[in-house]
């Protein structure tokens, strides 16, 4: 087998420069990515999280208990209306 002609291996050279340049092109773009995803996590500025994920907060007994007492108090208001009929 002979050598390449001239034009043909010019060609090749041209089109592998063209792709160089383009992944190096790519390469930056990620960099770039990576460098502001990097930062926001390094500075601490996390994004927010969804409501649901809130922590779980608990009830303390004297806490439920002041809220039962208060339950019971407005369900018995509401009865005591009820049971006075009104008469006309």
């Amino acid at each position: 087998m002979g050598a390449m002609p001239k034009t043909l291996m010019q060609s090749i050279v041209t089109q592998l420069k063209k792709e160089r340049a383009r992944l190096e092109d790519e390469l930056h773009r990620v960099t770039a990515a990576l460098t502001a995803f990097g930062k926001v996590y390094l500075d601490g500025k996390q994004p927010k999280r969804a409501p649901t994920a809130r922590k779980k907060r608990t009830l303390s007994a004297a806490g439920r208990k002041r809220i039962v007492a208060a339950q019971k108090a407005r369900w018995a208001k509401i009865r005591a209306g009820k049971k006075a009929p009104s008469k006309k």
